[in-house]
């Protein structure tokens, strides 16, 4: 007798139609949604390894975004490749960006906390490499990628970060770098309260210093810090650092910054990065390039800072990698990122 052989599809078709419908409800009735903010016991990813899940063209990555209420979804820039974006959890990639961004290097990435189909990118990686692409300013989507128009900032070089409003899309700040070859005006914190169709420039501390990253407090979103840096690079060498490079405040959106000094590295600061700490707001991290640079926490929203490492691999090649993110969950849970994640 000859036993039929079924595609494997067929037959799982045949097991699903050959369980009882209520068996099925009672199993689902049983399951509860899955706590969004349980914590994994460690062990559980003892095994678990790290793996590259493409896209194959590109280059490195130099910005990425997740997707509030989508935790499948992300989008990421690249030094040469534009922007992609998953909706797979990174099974599958593809370029969202060839056709309307006019630059391949990408330097930050933000999608609207309150529209996800709002997103807003900056042209321009903010590691300046020799072979480093200049930027041409910061384009917006409201379709979540299908097309995009450009919004400003044509000179603005480098783009470091971008921060939105948590409930108004139309509200964002942009780090700008500036011109990684020379000087120029276009450099510092800009802010739009129109959705990108004109852009203010609230903080600027010299045509040689930019702004390279920037933190926004999620409780009061008037409150954002911000890293400047002055940097140039040359044909032969790159020059990081200055008096005037350090971490600012503003308490009320942007209006008026003060420079935040007690605690934190004297004399020459060079690439800065920054967080704010989503479970308590007074905490605030950075990770600074200087001769006695390291790691650094406030718990009274920057008025004070305490050194806590000085690790030199969270420093090493800093103008190439410099950014600090707070863990969502633990106020005392802080990740570099370097040659690779380090957990601090």
């Amino acid at each position: 007798m000859k036993i039929p052989r079924y595609p494997l599809y067929l037959i799982l078709v045949i097991l699903l139609f050959s369980v009882p419908a209520n068996a099925l409800a009672a199993q689902g009735a049983e399951e509860s949604p899955p706590d969004p903010n349980a914590i994994v016991p460690p062990e559980l990813f003892d095994t678990l390894e790290y793996r590259l899940v493409g896209p194959y063209r590109g280059g490195r990555s130099t910005a990425g975004t997740g997707v509030p209420g989508q935790p499948f979804t992300f989008y990421m820039g690249t030094t040469g490749g534009g922007v992609w974006k998953t909706d797979d959890a990174g099974e599958s990639w593809h370029n969202i960006s060839d056709g309307f961004i006019e630059a391949g290097s990408i330097g930050a990435i933000a999608v609207a906390p309150s529209d996800v189909n709002v997103i807003y990118v900056g042209t321009g990686s903010n590691a300046p490499r020799g072979n480093i692409s200049p930027g041409i300013g910061i384009y917006k989507s409201t379709d979540a990628g299908k097309t995009w128009d450009h919004i400003g900032l044509t000179e603005a070089g480098q783009i470091g970060r971008i921060r939105i409003h948590p409930t108004n899309p139309d509200i964002a700040y942009a780090a700008a770098l500036g011109h990684i070859f020379g000087p120029n005006e276009e450099r510092g914190v800009f802010r739009t309260l129109d959705g990108g169709t004109s852009w203010e420039k609230v903080l600027f501390v010299s045509d040689k210093t930019g702004a390279v990253d920037l933190a926004i407090d999620l409780s009061n979103p008037r409150i954002l810090y911000a890293g400047m840096w002055t940097v140039e690079r040359k044909p032969w060498t790159l020059t990081s650092g200055s008096e005037e490079g350090g971490i600012y405040k503003t308490a009320d959106g942007g209006d008026t910054w003060e420079k935040l000094e007690e605690g934190l590295p004297e004399g020459e600061v060079g690439k800065i990065g920054v967080t704010v700490s989503p479970v308590n707001p007074d905490r605030v991290w950075a990770l600074i390039e200087a001769e006695k640079g390291g790691v650094f926490h406030s718990d009274d929203a920057g008025k004070s800072w305490t050194l806590v490492s000085k690790d030199r691999k969270l420093r090493q090649r800093a103008w190439y990698y410099t950014r600090i993110y707070a863990d969502p969950i633990d106020e005392n849970t802080v990740y570099a990122l370097n040659l690779s994640l380090i957990h601090i």
